[in-house]
């Protein structure tokens, strides 16, 4: 190497590891240093933050937080799947456990923290887990596969993250945590109650105050958990996320000053005892404490960066906000400031909500003017407006308690006009709202996606990001640029002016609304969402000529497409209610056309591995069975969930079932922005899971408590009580109301929880609207629901009946041959789409195909 570049060796090339390289690049390093990292594990850099989302939609590929070429078009050598074994600081050499030598003139230790397991015994038994990278995600999941009880040892942060996992692998899911409340470093007793009663509505069970003593095992399998009450809990697997230790062998080894409990000891430059390696992340201690979260070791690796390049005028670490808000197991929860009030003199402010189940508490003080910390749990929509008026310390209203009341109250009083420009908007990335002012204005960037791009806000945990759009809104404005909410470029409207055209004009067709009201022919997104608000206004067949251009691919065949190409056939089962004969028929009709069959947990069952020219055969079947489209395919209803109810349950005060299947066969096809789930549960203790679902109903001895806009998914969200003990009649009534409103005003592709979320005037605006008819329309929402009922159709059954209709499902336009490519190979008795490299075994032998993949 030229003696004119100084080498950078970086140990370690986790989430701040490879945060330091990146701004290192970015200030301009390259001229000036040779960089090189060790990467422990099998791949680069990769986002731990959201790292539980692997369980539910994202792949390794998505998480990795390395743009394509970025090493080798930057001339960083980086070695994957090896790491540093030893530090010789006289020779100012490493060497790794592959043998690879190196000489460094600076050293980054940037190693991380393990899972911490508590000496119980037995805690290495088969079957025990930590949750820390994504090989151990694999192990989880491939173990969970056979499991039905999985148990997480510790109920802070990560381990409510943990219990999400299991639970989304369909496992009866406990957790066990060591002190009295869960979450006991970011919540006071209170807080804990109301989480551990949010989380245990949601199917989890949490078991405080619990000393584990031994995990029992049986013939080599897991069994059950011992505690010090003399109880014990069954179960089949275990994940210990009991907190995290620092990675501090190499800087022991070497004789770097670590402190009493372990961790490097670093200074305000973030150097070690030796000034030539440096320490960042959570392997650092600074002060006696460790910063286990991402944002205060991106901190430190903007410190050492600057260090290494500015020298004497470079920032210094002085610490780290440790304020944090996410989403664990769909509910709201966030703590910042002095939220135990420790500040002399400082007083609490605090509002417990047992029905909505939300607790808020503010910590104030002596003289009420100051904002020091607070708690949120259940509603942390303020958490953003909170954070910045104490780390600005702006004077607080008169009133304080007035922040704690929903977003159209108080807290929405602080403007973007109010935040100084030194304000850190995002905390992960340390960006500033000057920062992002002078970018909007400079870059004349007038989109968030590109502001993100360009300033790296709100690519962290993403939690600043309704601050970092309130602030481009704020500039927009004040350059008097229009900030409009056009549909597309096609439509100068918002979907909710455009649904209003077209409801009011009575138009019937896209390019009827085009030619009135657009320009050019049409884009991606307009179709589709026209397409949608006909089928909710007009009820017309989807695959009728003026329409069928408008649908994506699963609308357009009625079928959801799968990986390989094939489709999933998903007949509605209304409230999960099936007769044996048509259980019968689904077997039949599996068998013979050699479809792979799932029950799902929305109580029905899934057939995939559909070939398109089958699937009009497949409904003929099903159709003459007495099955109908389930809509599976569709951005509409998908199911009403059901317990037993009251027929059968001695616990249950009200017929769920038959409530489940009345509403079903009611909103059954109902096209809008978004798919809608359902659910009614027979009693309190909610086995239908109905406040997780779009709207969902509850018994109780005088009637049925409504709730809408909660879901699952991505972005998990309790729903909120809309209305209690309501007879029938009336809660369909709302429900008519509900419905349509939503689908007049929601957003294209907006869930009934982001539409909520962001309702002007919040639930009590929702309220006076449903309930008490503020804009005075409900008998026209009421109306056009009844049109709809009035007008379903199945649309398996239009198309079976037509034949023109039946012609377009074939592979081949100009042949009736199958998809050569398909393969399959068999696994647990059915078949799976084969991978890449058993194609490769099946290409060489068809007798492959009948042979079970291990």
């Amino acid at each position: 190497m030229p003696n004119s570049k100084q080498t950078l060796v970086v140990v370690g090339n986790g989430m701040v590891g490879h945060r330091l390289l990146e701004l290192m690049v970015a200030k301009g390093a390259l001229d000036h240093w040779h960089l090189i990292t060790f990467c422990e594990e099998p791949r680069v850099a990769y986002d731990r933050v959201h790292l539980s989302e692997y369980f539910v939609d994202k792949t390794a590929a998505d998480l990795t937080l390395v743009e394509p070429g970025f090493y080798q078009d930057n001339g960083i050598r980086i070695y994957v799947g090896d790491r540093i074994v030893e530090i010789d600081r006289q020779q100012q050499r490493v060497t790794s456990a592959n043998g690879v030598e190196i000489a460094y003139d600076r050293l980054v230790l940037a190693t991380g923290s393990y899972p911490f397991v508590p000496p119980i015994k037995g805690n290495d038994t088969p079957g025990t887990f930590v949750y820390r990278t994504i090989d151990d995600l694999d192990a989880i999941k491939a173990y969970g596969a056979q499991s039905r009880v999985g148990v997480v040892v510790g109920g802070g942060l990560l381990g409510l993250e943990c219990a999400n996992a299991l639970k989304s692998l369909g496992l009866d899911t406990h957790v066990v945590e060591f002190a009295p409340r869960l979450m006991p470093v970011q919540l006071d007793e209170t807080g804990g109650d109301v989480l551990k009663e949010k989380i245990e509505s949601l199917g989890v069970q949490v078991h405080t105050s619990k000393v584990t003593t031994e995990i029992v095992s049986e013939n080599g399998k897991l069994v059950s958990m011992q505690f010090a009450d003399e109880t014990s809990l069954q179960t089949d697997m275990i994940v210990f996320s009991a907190g995290i230790r620092p990675r501090d062998e190499l800087a022991r080894s070497c004789g770097l000053q670590l402190g009493d409990r372990g961790g490097v000891v670093i200074n305000e430059a973030c150097q070690t005892s030796d000034p030539k390696i440096y320490a960042i992340g959570e392997c650092a201690l600074y002060q006696g404490r460790i910063f286990g979260l991402v944002a205060p070791g991106y901190q430190m690796a903007e410190v050492v960066s600057d260090q290494l390049l500015a020298g004497t005028t470079a920032q210094q670490f002085t610490g780290a906000d440790m304020s944090t808000k996410l989403k664990l197991l769909g509910v709201d929860v966030a703590s910042f400031g002095d939220n135990f009030a420790k500040t002399p003199g400082a007083k609490e402010l605090a509002v417990t909500d047992t029905v909505a189940g939300t607790y808020k508490k503010l910590v104030v003080s002596a003289d009420g003017k100051l904002l020091l910390g607070g708690i949120l749990v259940g509603d942390a929509a303020a958490y953003g407006t909170l954070l910045q008026l104490m780390q600005n310390q702006m004077p607080l209203p008169t009133n304080p308690l007035s922040l704690l009341v929903p977003v159209s109250g108080g807290a929405a009083a602080l403007t973007m006009d109010k935040l100084p420009d030194t304000a850190q908007i995002c905390s992960c990335n340390n960006v500033s709202k000057g920062q992002l002012c002078e970018t909007i204005r400079e870059d004349g960037i007038t989109d968030l996606p590109t502001l993100k791009k360009c300033t790296t806000a709100g690519t962290g945990c993403g939690g600043c990001v309704p601050l970092v759009k309130d602030i481009l809104t704020s500039e927009l404005k004040k350059a008097g640029v229009e900030v409009n909410n056009h549909l597309c470029e096609h439509f100068p409207y918002s979907r909710q002016e455009l649904y209003h055209l077209l409801r009011v004009g009575e138009i019937k067709s896209f390019d009827a609304l085009l030619a009135q009201y657009g320009t050019g022919y049409g884009c991606e997104i307009c179709k589709p969402t026209v397409g949608s608000m006909l089928a909710s206004s007009w009820n017309d067949y989807v695959l009728n000529t003026p329409h069928v251009g408008l649908q994506d691919t699963n609308d357009s065949f009625l079928a959801n497409i799968q990986k390989d190409g094939t489709y999933s056939v998903i007949p509605r089962i209304p409230g999960g209610e099936i007769t044996p004969e048509k259980l019968i028929v689904l077997g039949q009709v599996a068998q013979e056309f050699d479809l792979y069959t799932k029950i799902t947990g929305a109580q029905r069952v899934d057939l995939f591995g559909a070939r398109v020219d089958q699937l009009p055969l497949i409904w003929q079947r099903l159709v003459e069975a007495g099955f109908e489209s389930g809509h599976a395919y569709g951005k509409a209803l998908r199911t009403v969930k059901s317990c037993v109810g009251s027929t059968w349950c001695r616990f249950g005060v009200q017929d769920s079932t038959s409530l489940a299947i009345e509403l079903e066969l009611r909103y059954r096809g109902l096209r809008s922005p978004h798919k809608l789930k359902s659910a009614v549960s027979g009693c309190t203790r909610e086995c239908a899971e109905a406040q997780g679902k779009d709207f969902g109903i509850i018994a109780t001895e005088n009637g049925w408590n409504l709730y809408v806009c909660g879901n699952g998914g991505m972005k998990p969200q309790h729903a909120i009580l809309l209305a209690t003990d309501l007879d029938k009649e009336t809660l369909i009534k709302y429900l008519d109301r509900f419905l349509v409103f939503y689908i007049r005003t929601a957003d294209k592709l907006e869930r009934t929880s982001t539409w909520f979320n962001k309702l002007e005037g919040g639930l009590d605006y929702l309220k006076q609207v449903i309930i008490e008819d503020s804009l005075g329309i409900a008998d026209e929402l009421e109306a056009q629901m009844q049109y709809h009922v009035d007008t379903y159709q199945c649309e398996w059954k239009t198309t079976i009946e037509t034949p023109e209709k039946v012609r377009r499902f074939s592979h081949f336009v100009n042949a009736d041959a199958a998809d050569p490519s398909l393969a399959y190979v068999q696994e647990r008795g059915q078949k799976r789409p084969a991978t890449e490299a058993e194609r490769v075994v099946l290409n060489q032998s068809q007798d492959a195909l009948t042979t079970p993949v291990q």
